[in-house]
């Protein structure tokens, strides 16, 4: 376990920024924080990541104790690496000067620096914009060096603040692939993120956090859980049949069924199940049975996105 914290908090004068808050964060995953602006996201990374004492609570990061004393928050700011939401490049040098100015930060020797500095303009892919100045860098360029600068001393545990807040899509999936390339070298990445597309499709795990965790789970389980009224399938077929979703709504063990038309024309009867791994195979033998033409089955969750906003602004209770 590479992120442990027990009832951590923080406050700023009156003001509560992080309450109690518990995770447990396994090494080699990418975890997602989500939550609005103002919620302590960046209030709890600067806390992991040795910048802020906790006010009260505990925590620890590559098992040294966050705030214990000056030579463990030493050893936890070694163990990580910090993209913030806006990291700032010195854009008159060119893309080696800059990673060597911050590798001897980092304390690493000339010759180890510039091995360094090589090594990852090349897995960037920006080798051959070695020497142009990084003001003439697309945001997306930047992007990717300012991850690099902050792998230079290579830590184990990465924390990424809104990484592609105002990229396009190319520069973005750019980041995102530079992500999961970190997670196949075995890092650890700690993403905090407003897009849940991105989340959904990177993240282990994900937390949903507004001055408090309000739920922690995989995307898959998190969509799955706020399925309201039971869990849909969605059946694309051929073709309507006629008096078909009337029959299977008759079927003991499902809830509804009713059609729905698809952009290409197609017929999708929607069928509404209490458990659907337990009975998608009884409905499909029956759909088979009655001459059904089945292109493909497919659960139909609420988005993480849905999930999201009803977790950080519930609806009050009628």
């Amino acid at each position: 376990m590479i992120i442990r914290t027990e009832k951590l908090t923080r406050r700023f004068g009156n003001y509560l920024a992080v309450d109690n808050l518990n995770l447990e964060i396994e090494e080699g995953e990418i975890f997602g924080f989500l939550g609005p602006n103002g919620a302590g996201k960046t209030t709890t990374i600067r806390m992991l990541c040795a910048l802020v004492e906790p006010s009260t609570g505990r925590a620890w990061v590559d098992g040294h104790e966050v705030g214990r004393n000056e030579r463990d928050n030493d050893l936890v700011r070694q163990a990580v690496g910090l993209l913030t939401e806006a990291p700032g490049l010195y854009e008159l040098l060119n893309a080696v000067d800059n990673l060597l100015f911050y590798a001897q930060l980092y304390g690493l020797s000339g010759s180890q620096a510039h091995q360094r500095a090589e090594e990852t303009l090349r897995w960037l892919d920006l080798w051959q914009w070695r020497k142009e100045p990084v003001g003439t860098f697309s945001k997306g360029m930047k992007q990717k060096l300012a991850i690099g600068r902050a792998l230079l001393h290579r830590p184990r545990l990465l924390f990424l603040d809104e990484p592609t807040a105002s990229l396009d899509a190319e520069a973005s999936l750019a980041v995102r692939e530079a992500i999961l390339s970190l997670k196949e070298a075995g890092r650890t990445i700690f993403l905090s993120t407003h897009n849940m597309e991105e989340a959904n499709r990177l993240c282990d795990r994900i937390a949903i956090f507004k001055q408090k965790l309000l739920e922690l789970d995989t995307p898959l389980n998190l969509r799955r859980r706020f399925g309201l009224e039971g869990r849909q399938v969605q059946v694309r077929m051929r073709q309507r049949r006629p008096g078909l979703a009337e029959s299977v709504a008759g079927l003991d063990f499902v809830e509804s069924a009713t059609w729905q038309e698809t952009l290409n024309g197609h017929a999708a009867l929607e069928v509404r199940l209490s458990d659907p791994e337990k009975h998608n195979p009884a409905l499909l033998r029956y759909l088979l049975d009655q001459g059904a033409e089945v292109q493909y089955v497919e659960e139909q969750t609420p988005s993480l996105e849905e999930v999201y906003l009803a977790t950080v602004n519930p609806k009050e209770p009628a």
